[in-house]
């Protein structure tokens, strides 16, 4: 009797998980686990917010298994340790997993490939549509300008055909006891965790309103996806940009943790159709939204210097501002003076997530207005963020600072103003989330400083941090320091 390990990582579903399927076949019993592992780049080294996410996640896969006669073990500490431990247990003879791409998970992965060769551990791809070392140039570099990045992968999309669920996964009575065990000698051996010790939730609720918007999990994500074609997709390059409406995907997160594959994705987004010519405007352009995600996974596979070093190596000197912690703090609880980027920064604090081109809006002003270097901004995104991918923050985050892979030029200095008036005209977004202009005229909403004295003292909101036609000169004055 074969026995099998499936390690659960950034693939937290039954559909379209290669590894589960794979193990499934070839073993007679199937040991579904998950290890937190505080201090890698794994999936459980995530910011506040993302750990509430993974905490439901990791809840709804475990009824999923549970389901199908299963269960999903829980362990903490180092994955190579705890790994030996659980295929001693039970004797395993094998171990699977899906791939991630993070330079810390390649280490890691490679490394229990080596010291585990007893369980021939077998990996697959189940976060990404394409692996990123199959698609590169002629000369077998990476790609580092989206475009023709882009027209490589129209040729393999929409992928394999995705792999249906398990309809029972073979689980021994031991396996499901030990779950639930007291016996102090089981966990001597096996040190098993519940789901409520991993430490995933803060101590005190902020997090409930936060989560009330989402559903965490595979169900979640496919009632998400099955929303968006139906109301959103053809709409999706008319909306897109307008952070009151509606209009994205809101897939981000159910993606990141695996919940949902990117190949499922395209299966459903073309529905039939052959390739992605014919899809309309707004479903092609979702789809190159899909694409420009595993770009930013290439970038971090091809480049993982990228984590915390700019691309572009001439930033290396940029002239960053050095005493900045107070402009910083403003910026994080929203209190900047510019509406829209203090609307923005709320509602991440909020939700734990903001609508894409505000997050284009608020980055600009912290490195380009600000001078606060960039990785400033990726951590404290990195935390607050429920979709806090660390391919797709580190990627827009140099794509803002104009140090990265088809960047925006450093020149491109968004302005909140302009910004403001133009994706959201009657101001219905920063209404929401800054109320304190609520009652402002509304050519003076993104722009309050613009009011008498006496208007602005009784809107008790604060003052620009910096003016924004002089914050911009000197940012383009620095950038030519370096060009």
């Amino acid at each position: 009797m074969k026995t099998g390990i499936v390690w659960f990582r950034q693939d937290l579903r039954l559909s379209d998980n290669p590894a589960l399927r794979a193990a499934c076949k070839e073993c007679d019993l199937i040991v579904p686990l998950f290890v937190a592992e505080p201090g890698s780049q794994s999936v459980a080294n995530l910011g506040a917010a993302s750990k509430v996410w993974l905490h439901h996640s990791l809840r709804a896969l475990k009824d999923s298994l549970e389901a199908r006669g299963s269960t999903l073990l829980f362990l903490e500490g180092d994955a190579e340790e705890l790994i030996a431990a659980v295929a001693q247990f039970f004797k395993a003879d094998a171990l699977y997993w899906n791939r991630c791409y993070d330079p810390a998970a390649i280490k890691r992965d490679k490394k229990i490939k080596k010291q585990l060769q007893q369980l021939n551990p077998k990996s697959f791809n189940a976060l990404l549509n394409e692996e990123p070392w199959n698609t590169v140039k002629a000369d077998g570099t990476a790609y580092k300008v989206f475009t023709p990045y882009w027209n490589a992968r129209t040729k393999s999309l929409p992928g394999e055909k995705p792999l249906a669920a398990p309809s029972t996964i073979a689980c021994s009575e031991q396996i499901r006891g030990l779950v639930n065990s007291r016996q102090k000698s089981r966990q001597k051996k096996l040190p098993l965790k519940h789901l409520d010790q991993l430490s995933l939730l803060p101590k005190l609720t902020w997090h409930e309103p936060m989560m009330s918007g989402w559903t965490a999990g595979e169900n979640g994500a496919k009632r998400t996806l099955d929303a968006f074609l139906k109301k959103n997709a053809s709409d999706y390059k008319q909306y897109r940009d307008i952070p009151s409406v509606d209009g994205t995907s809101r897939l981000s997160t159910h993606l990141h943790f695996g919940e949902i594959s990117p190949r499922t994705v395209f299966y459903k987004l073309l529905n039939g159709r052959r390739d992605v010519s014919e899809l309309n405007e707004g479903e092609h352009t979702f789809a190159k939204e899909v694409i420009w995600r595993e770009f930013a996974y290439s970038l971090l596979f091809h480049f993982p210097h990228t984590i915390t070093k700019p691309l572009n190596e001439k930033f290396a000197n940029f002239p960053w501002e050095s005493r900045y912690g107070k402009h910083l703090r403003a910026w994080q609880t929203g209190q900047t003076g510019v509406p829209i980027v203090d609307a923005g920064m709320r509602q991440l604090y909020a939700t734990g997530w903001m609508h894409n081109r505000v997050r284009m809006i608020v980055g600009s002003y912290l490195v380009k207005n600000l001078l606060i270097p960039w990785q400033e901004g990726e951590r404290w995104f990195r935390d607050t963020l429920l979709d806090a991918d660390l391919a797709s923050n580190v990627m827009g985050w140099q794509w803002v600072a104009g140090s990265g892979a088809d960047a925006a030029p450093y020149f491109r200095v968004f302005n909140p103003v302009l910004q403001g008036e133009k994706f959201d005209a009657k101001a219905e977004y920063v209404k929401q989330w800054v109320p304190e202009l609520r009652n402002v005229e509304l050519r003076y909403i993104h722009k309050p400083w613009e009011l008498t004295s006496a208007q602005k003292r009784s809107l008790n909101y604060p003052e620009p941090l910096v003016d924004l036609k002089q914050s911009r000169q000197r940012a383009l004055m620095s950038y030519d320091r370096i060009k």
